[in-house]
């Protein structure tokens, strides 16, 4: 079966071939095709299912075997949120009231909700992820990763990573999240622990069949629970030995090496980044191409931080992703709408950069092409608008979700 969507004010492609020679630099940088149509269509080993099978303005639009109006809305590539946090339990409400009258972050209510996931059942933990990955398609999001780091015991990191997998493909293995606190007094012994016996079990069926395709570390020097750069190191040039391919939280809370060392070491991606020296950005310009800088502007806006610079990063050629952070301390918001309002409100991106940050290039720091193109997953989302615009324009408006054959 196939089916015609038409009736599309505009369709956002990211596909530079209908981008070249557009005069808008938001059209050339989005592709964008005005009164459009595309076809979609059972496929074969593609996720969802379906596949898009052609694009193009909509006087062009061949016949299918059904048609969908969709009356003069946008289409839009679905979102892809490259660093969350969903397998959780607890709340920690209060601390974000705390940081509102002025308390400020560290990462010690990390150790809040590592008690309460640890005392959680499997049955739990499946229930709130699928409750959040379900918020998330309300939102545009088609794709999420989802990285562990609330367990911090090898049996209870495993089971993270074990029901995020139920969910996406796209996980990540965060055991080097903060020192727990049982191993405070022995720091040492517990990046052992991360770098022999977690990476050992990850690896226990051979690398494709793990449960973790990434490996990521809190290197962050100004909190007394994350690593600093020489655990840091340690626990990144381990995973690399086994194969497995690197991502890292860095400079979050203030100046710090972690840019520096994921860019050495060739991470996929290098989240918070914000606070950069002039260095950290040359770093990251010179890493195009291998190291995307992700922005997380709902953490800025929950801790009562500074915003990443994003103008100065795209000025200088650095490769500037979006995510969420979803997450219950620092973020426990899981809308990309959101991220992209904050984004171009507060760190100088434009409406089209903004949504080509949250698609194609969050995408491509998970090795994922984010086209609507023929022959790519028909993962697309619908707003409730015209243009993409209304995505910043309509601020805290429910208006997008993730297209459903």
């Amino acid at each position: 079966m196939s089916t015609l969507l038409t009736g599309i004010a505009e369709l956002v492609t990211n596909d530079p071939a209908w981008g070249e020679g557009q005069a808008d630099p938001g059209d050339r940088l989005l592709g964008t095709i005005r009164d459009a149509a595309l076809v979609v269509g059972d496929g074969v080993g593609v996720a969802g299912g379906q596949v898009i099978e052609w694009v193009g303005p909509a006087a062009d639009a061949p016949d299918a075997d059904d048609r969908r109006d969709l009356g003069g809305r946008a289409v839009i590539p679905g979102f892809v949120d490259s660093h969350t946090h969903l397998v959780f339990a607890g709340d920690r409400s209060a601390e974000f009231a705390a940081r509102m009258t002025g308390t400020p972050y560290d990462g010690g209510g990390i150790a809040v909700s590592v008690a309460a996931t640890r005392a959680a059942t499997d049955d739990e933990l499946r229930a709130l992820v699928a409750g959040r990955v379900a918020e998330m398609r309300a939102q545009g999001t088609t794709t999420v990763e989802i990285k562990s780091g609330y367990g911090l015991t090898l049996e209870d990191e495993l089971r993270s990573l074990r029901i995020a997998r139920e969910f996406t493909p796209h996980t990540t293995f965060l055991g080097a999240h903060v020192v727990p606190p049982e191993y405070a007094d022995r720091r040492a012994d517990y990046v052992d622990l991360v770098t022999g016996p977690m990476l050992d079990a990850l690896l226990a069926d051979g690398l494709e069949a793990s449960p973790a395709a990434y490996v990521d570390v809190f290197c962050e020097p100004h909190s007394k629970h994350a690593f600093d750069e020489e655990e840091a190191r340690t626990i990144l040039t381990a995973a690399r030995a086994r194969g497995l391919a690197l991502r890292v939280h860095g400079n979050q809370l203030g100046p710090g090496p972690g840019v520096q060392l994921a860019c050495e070491l060739g991470a996929a991606s290098v989240d918070h980044c914000t606070h950069l020296t002039d260095g950290d950005v040359e770093a990251l310009a010179a890493a195009h191409g291998t190291t995307v800088a992700t922005l997380l502007p709902g953490v800025e806006f929950s801790t009562r931080s500074p915003y990443p610079d994003a103008r100065r990063l795209i000025d200088a050629g650095v490769d500037v992703a979006l995510a969420s952070d979803c997450n219950p301390g620092t973020c426990y918001s899981s809308s990309i709408p959101f991220a992209i309002a904050l984004a171009v409100r507060e760190m100088g991106m434009t409406p089209a950069e903004a949504l080509y940050a949250s698609t194609a290039t969050s995408g491509r720091s998970l090795g994922l092409d984010r086209r609507l193109a023929v022959g790519e997953p028909a993962e697309l989302a619908v707003v409730n608008g015209p243009s993409h615009l209304h995505l910043s324009y309509r601020a805290g408006v429910p208006l997008v979700r993730a297209y459903e054959p």
